[in-house]
């Protein structure tokens, strides 16, 4: 079974960054979740997924994976780009589509 070993993006309901420092180990699911017929709970045997551990940083999640023999994939995080706009622009006579209230 791998381990994913990645940082957290920023949730899209939140426009800080909160709990996105932290590393984290998350094992990859080794069957697919079935869904019980009478009730339709979704389940699986699979206990592994619900570990999750969290590490200050990278190096340490690695050598914990390598330390305790887990196969690892270490996902590098995408930095996000942060496009600047002032409310101004808003209200341009260059703009693309013409502003309507």
């Amino acid at each position: 079974m791998v381990a994913r070993i990645y940082r957290p993006a920023k949730t899209a309901m939140q426009s800080g960054k909160g709990k996105t420092q932290r590393w984290i180990l998350d094992y990859e699911p080794e069957t697919a979740r079935s869904v019980e017929p009478l009730m339709g709970y979704t389940s699986s045997s699979d206990m592994k997924q619900q570990i999750r551990l969290f590490f200050e940083d990278r190096e340490e999640a690695v050598a914990y994976a390598k330390r305790n023999g887990i196969p690892f994939r270490v996902e590098e995080p995408r930095e996000r780009t942060v496009r600047g706009a002032s409310y101004s622009d808003n209200f341009k006579f260059s703009r693309i589509a013409p502003w309507t209230h």
